[in-house]
This record gives C-alpha cells, sequence and structure tokens, in this order.
C-alpha cells in the first residue's frame, strides 16, 4: 500500500529545508508546537509514575503481579485478568520481565517511545503532496492528539500493549517497502489482536496479494507455534473465549465499545445475541472494506486504514477503551462541502477521543444508550457512513469559502481585531455549535464546582465571611431587602409557587430558546450574541473562583426562607439540593440575573416590534424578582450579573466590532451559491 505516488515522506517535513523557507513566525509556532507536545508528554509521565505504585500500571500487575503470568507455573488464563492470545503471552513475556526489574519505569517510557513513533508514521502517510505548513505543523500535533486521547492516557496507566498493533499495522502499510515485510508485520499484530486480521482482506482487495498471503501465513505460524508451546492455553482462547466464555471483564462493561458490548448492554443475551452480532458484524466488515478500498484507491490511504480499524473495533467480541485508537486516526477525512464544515468532523472526533462520554451528553436516561456508546458510535460510523470526500472531488482542496463581513477599523490603536471572531455572515453548522456548547458548559460546571476547592465544605467559611461583607455593604446602602421581600413572598402562596418556577425553570430554557431562534432566523446575530454570551460566562468564572459567596439561603444567622429547596440542614459540611454537582457558593455575579439580562438586551437589539422588545426586558425583571425572593441571591449578586453581561458586550465590540447587518446575510448566501463548483461530486472507486 505504501508506495511513491500516494505516499512517503514528504520532501523536507522534518529537515531544514522546510524549516528555512517559513518565516520567524512559522518557525516560532512550530517550536511551540514541540513544545505543547513535550509538556503533555511530561505530564501523561509525571501522573503515571506520581501515582501510588497500586493505582498505576494495574494492568502490568496481569504480568508481574504476585499471581501474574511471570509467577504463575501452568496456564497463562490462571494469572489475573490476562486476556491476550497464546501468541501474545509468549512474545511478550522478555519485555514484562524487563518491567518488572525496572519498576514500571522502563515500560512507561518505552509506551511513551511507541506514541511518538505512532504519530510521525500517521503524519509520514498523509495524502501527498502536502503543503507547507501540513508538513511543518502536523508531526507535533498528531502526537499532541495521541498524549491527550483517551486510548493513549488509558495504556499509560493501565501498562497496556495495545499501542502494539496499531504501530505495526501502520509500519506495515507506509513504512516497509517489501510486501512481504508489509505482510508480516500486519500479521504480527493480528497474531497479538485477531481483529487486525481485518486488513488481510483489504491488502488484497488493493492488489497487494503478496502481501495479504505473508500476513494470514504469519497470522498461522504464530498461532501454530503458540498452540505447540501453550496447547492447553491456545484451547482455552481459541475454543472456550471465542465460543463466548469470555476473558477477563464483563463483556457488557461500559469499557467494551464493540458491536458486542452494546447489544449485551440492550439486553441481548444468549444465542439470538451472538447470531445478530454475526449478522450485523459481517455487515459493518464487508461496508467498511469497501469504502476502504475504495479510499485507498482514490490516494487516501491512512483514512482507508483508519476506516478498516474502526471495522475491526465494531466487530470484535471485546474493544476496551485503549485499543480504540482506531477512531482518533479517521480524523484525516475530510468532510463538507463548505469551508465552514470543514471542522466538524474532526472536531466531533478530538472531543469523542479526549474527553469522557458524560461530558459530551447530558446526565439524562433518554441520552445513556448513546452515552454509553459513544465510541462505538463513532468508530460504526467512521466505518459505515461518514461521507468522507474523495480528492476527485472539487471541494477536497477547494471548499466553498466562508463569507465576512466588511472588515471594521480596530477600537482602539493596540487592541487588534480577533481574527477568529470575524464576522461571519453564514450559519455555523449546527452539530459543531451543540458539541461546542454542551462542551463549554461542562467545563463551565467543572471550574464552578473547583472553585471551592471541589467541595462546599472546603469554601464554606470563607463564603460565609464574604455573605457577611456583602450584608454590611447593601445595609450602608439601605438596599438590604432580602429578608423583607422572602419573608413577605413566602406568606402569599400563589407568588411563591410563581417565583420557585420561575426561578427553577427559565434559567436555562429562556437563553437557549433565544440562541435557538437567532440561529435560525439571524445567523449573523446569533454569532455576535454568542461571542458576548461566552464573554459574559467567562468573567462570571473569574468572578466564582476569586470570590466565593454564600447565598442569603445558607446564610444560618438571617433566618432566610429557602423557598425552592426547602430547609436545609447546616450541621452538615456538605447540605441542599445538588451539592455534589454544582457550587452552592458561586452567588457572585449572579448568572441567573446576567444571562436573563443578556436575554432581554439581545431581545431589545434585533426585535422588530416595540412590543417584542418590551415583553424581552420584563425577563430580567421577573428573574431579579425571583432569585431575591427565594433566597438564592443578594441584590449586590444581581449587579455583578449586569456587570460581566455588560462587559461581555463590550470585549465583543472590542474584539470583533459591531454587529453585521443582518441584510447582508442575504448577499453572502448569493455570493456562496455563485461560488460553488457546478462540477458534482464522484464517489472513490470501491471493489
Amino acid at each position: 500500500m505504501a508506495n511513491a505516488e500516494h505516499s512517503g515522506r514528504p520532501a523536507g517535513a522534518y529537515g531544514a529545508t522546510a524549516i528555512g523557507a517559513g518565516g520567524a513566525r512559522v518557525r516560532a509556532v512550530r517550536v511551540g508546537l514541540w513544545l505543547v507536545a513535550a509538556v503533555l508528554a511530561a505530564r501523561q509521565v509525571a501522573v503515571v509514575l506520581g501515582s501510588p505504585r497500586a493505582d498505576r500500571l494495574t494492568d502490568l500487575e496481569t504480568w508481574v503481579g504476585p499471581s501474574g503470568v511471570l509467577h504463575v507455573k501452568g496456564s497463562l488464563y490462571d494469572s489475573t485478568q490476562f486476556t491476550g492470545t497464546p501468541f501474545a503471552g509468549l512474545v511478550l513475556k522478555p519485555l514484562t520481565r524487563a518491567a518488572e526489574q525496572g519498576l514500571g519505569w522502563g515500560w512507561t517510557f518505552g509506551t511513551l517511545l511507541l506514541v511518538v513513533a505512532l504519530g510521525l508514521v500517521a503524519v509520514r502517510a498523509l495524502p501527498q503532496p502536502a503543503g507547507r505548513r501540513t508538513a511543518l505543523f502536523a508531526a507535533p500535533i498528531a502526537i499532541s492528539l495521541l498524549m491527550l486521547s483517551l486510548p493513549v492516557r488509558n495504556t499509560l496507566w493501565l501498562g497496556q500493549t495495545s499501542i502494539i498493533p496499531v504501530l505495526l499495522v501502520l509500519l506495515g502499510c507506509f513504512t516497509v517497502r517489501g510486501e512481504r515485510g508489509s505482510g508480516v508485520l500486519i500479521g504480527l499484530a493480528a497474531a497479538l489482536q485477531p481483529t487486525v486480521l481485518l486488513f488481510v482482506p483489504l491488502l488484497w482487495l488493493t492488489g497487494r496479494r503478496r502481501a495479504a498471503v505473508s500476513g494470514a501465513a504469519t497470522v498461522a505460524v504464530c498461532t501454530l507455534l503458540a498452540w505447540a508451546a501453550l496447547p492447553h492455553d491456545s484451547a482455552t482462547y481459541w475454543v472456550h473465549h471465542m465460543a463466548g466464555a469470555g476473558l477477563g471483564g464483563r463483556a457488557d462493561g461500559l469499557a467494551n465499545q464493540s458491536l458486542h458490548g452494546a447489544l449485551l448492554r440492550l439486553g441481548l443475551s444468549g444465542p439470538p445475541e451472538i447470531a445478530l452480532f454475526l449478522v450485523l458484524g459481517a455487515v459493518v466488515a464487508v461496508l467498511g472494506l469497501r469504502r476502504a478500498v475504495g479510499y485507498a484507491r482514490d490516494g487516501q490511504l491512512l483514512l482507508a486504514v483508519a476506516v478498516t480499524g474502526c471495522a475491526a473495533i465494531v466487530v470484535s467480541p471485546t474493544a476496551w477503551q485503549h485499543q480504540l485508537l482506531w477512531v482518533l486516526l479517521a480524523v484525516v477525512g475530510r468532510v463538507g462541502r463548505r469551508a465552514s464544515d470543514r471542522f466538524v468532523w474532526p472536531v466531533a472526533v478530538v472531543l469523542v477521543m479526549t474527553l469522557p462520554a458524560h461530558v459530551l451528553l447530558p446526565n439524562m436516561s433518554a441520552a445513556y444508550p448513546l452515552r454509553d456508546n459513544l465510541v462505538l458510535l463513532a468508530a460504526l460510523a467512521a466505518a459505515t457512513a461518514v461521507p468522507f470526500l474523495p480528492r476527485s472531488s472539487p471541494y477536497y482542496d477547494s471548499p466553498v469559502p466562508t463569507q465576512y463581513a466588511a472588515p471594521v477599523p480596530a477600537r482602539f490603536r493596540h487592541v487588534p481585531l480577533v481574527p477568529v471572531l470575524r464576522r461571519v455572515l453564514t450559519r455555523p453548522n449546527l452539530l459543531l455549535e451543540l458539541l461546542l456548547i454542551r462542551v463549554t458548559y461542562a467545563a463551565y460546571a467543572k471550574v464552578r464546582l473547583a472553585a471551592t476547592g471541589g467541595s462546599n465544605a472546603a469554601g464554606r467559611t470563607t463564603a460565609e465571611a464574604h455573605g457577611h461583607q456583602i450584608l454590611s455593604i447593601e445595609r450602608f446602602l439601605h438596599i438590604d431587602i432580602e429578608h423583607a421581600v422572602n419573608h413577605a413572598v413566602f406568606h402569599i402562596g400563589w407568588l411563591k409557587g410563581f417565583f420557585d418556577f420561575y426561578y427553577e425553570s427559565f434559567h436555562f430554557f429562556v437563553p437557549l430558546g433565544v440562541l435557538g431562534l437567532l440561529y435560525w432566523r439571524r445567523p449573523v446575530d446569533y454569532r455576535w450574541a454568542r461571542s458576548a454570551l461566552g464573554f459574559a460566562t467567562l468573567l462570571a468564572l473569574v468572578g466564582f473562583w476569586l470570590y466565593p459567596l454564600a447565598p442569603p439561603r445558607l446564610m444560618p444567622a438571617l433566618g432566610i426562607i429557602d423557598t425552592v429547596h426547602g430547609v436545609q440542614d447546616f450541621s452538615k459540611p456538605d447540605y441542599g439540593t445538588l451539592t455534589a454537582l454544582t457550587n452552592q457558593y458561586a452567588a457572585m455575579p449572579s448568572l441567573h440575573f446576567g444571562w436573563s439580562l443578556w436575554c432581554g438586551l439581545v431581545i431589545a437589539i434585533v426585535a422588530p416590534k416595540w412590543w417584542m422588545k418590551a415583553l424581552g426586558l420584563l425577563h430580567p425583571l421577573f428573574t431579579v424578582s425571583a432569585i431575591v425572593a427565594t433566597g438564592n441571591h443578594w441584590v449586590l449578586d444581581a449587579a455583578g450579573g449586569a456587570a460581566v453581561v455588560l462587559a461581555g458586550f463590550g470585549l465583543t465590540y472590542l474584539l470583533q466590532g459591531p454587529r453585521a447587518l443582518p441584510e447582508a446575510t442575504e448577499e453572502a448566501r448569493r455570493k456562496t451559491r455563485e461560488d460553488e463548483p457546478a462540477v458534482p461530486d464522484r464517489a472513490p472507486a470501491t471493489g
């Protein structure tokens, strides 16, 4: 598969020629990227080796522990949790014995070197010709993404060997020139991880038949050697394990991201589940191989390998988290005709492979089937459904450009406009927006909780002291109305119910509704309003971190009634609804009021009718009444919320310029239609 026309090392990709052709800025960026990769690598090593020995390299204990492979006499599978092939147990013993002597240091650094080699080989396999920036920046970016990915982090933490089969496949496809050598490496990988055998038909169907035969023969020879040396273990693995008895952890565990694991989690079991798994697995294997052959013939060999690897994940009986690197390699595929759509697939892949599933999807029972199988769904999509562009498509190298409003001068001489905040006139991609909004909110919630050390008990004393400071300031200003308003509302049943409902329900729904309506009807204003909201929320996080503040309802001596959450037990360090999920002392500034004020101002600015503007401004009025009446905020918290929102609009104006006129949208659409090539896409050849 590796040949001079389609792959091979780009001229000067790592040498002085490519560096010398660039300017100082390019060199600085490249050095910075390599520093980031080095820092990430050092951090991963420090996390692993800095942890207690009992907590790290736990899978390495399968080999070197008291009940590990090296110390158990008899069957490999009498040891603790060994699930590899008999051949793996046979050939990896010398490596693990060395790891035992090095107390894990040699194993960890060796794994790190394998990750670096994997990134360099993957970059070497990018379709040619490669642009200058790609040649200079791809290697450190690839290594950084690998270091951040969950499979590599789990591999380093657990002391696993799952990187070796992936690296052997890439070396066989893109580094070794002779077909026999290529087949031998892929055969060795399949002997260590049987589902890698799916690459043998890929070699055959892409014309590398000598390599395919060599790979199949290597697998057979390795398996027979292991069978001759370890007949009992080979029977255990190839007969009992493959027949469904299983080895290691439960196949229905969340860590098993294969189709078999998903079917078991959905409640299927026994012969019906096995039959369905075999049928669906065969369909995925055929579709994945067909697509991979097409992309290989199209010159996208790395994408072809990634698609085949993703199909192998799906059809494997068990695909543990540290074996899922193939999904990350699929990031090289290009999807979308518009330049603004080109980021959706890589961003989605990077997020899925670097963040836990609960960060990407909300904690709702309806989302559990998606959340529990998120990596599997990404692998399934890459193998069978994602419409990667062929190189013959006119959009592959020249996507439809993004339309921008006319540039404006900087607000101040020494404050330039930020290029990434240029005033785009076209509607952003919905999937990308939803992904980024969800991840941003998850990060916001995590930082908000971490502002008090991860628990309410850690910041209670400071937060209550700040509460007394706020109360003193309000008394000085004669605006300490919280107690009077709270007790007055509490004794009016319908008014208490209204404010409780308003406090709990409108905080999220109204901002999301405004964003959704702007996205649908006013995409230009959506980008401007979204930026202002993002800046305001970021500033609020700084306030939560620097000034933890107890709300009135959590000040025991004030006698404030918590109308929403009920009576609090102040004798406990953590108390109140959702104390384990959110920071109860993030009262200053009030984003309840801040987000409502953002909604009101946006509606007042963009709404065409005066009554719509007035109705929008009622929302912050009702919100400030609700947060004070329910005892959840001080009056000064609302002032802080107003301050960060106004600062958010100000930063947007300062760094982005004034909002673009909505009338420019139709002109942008017309120009976009004119710029689209008339030549239709042609699907890649399939075999």
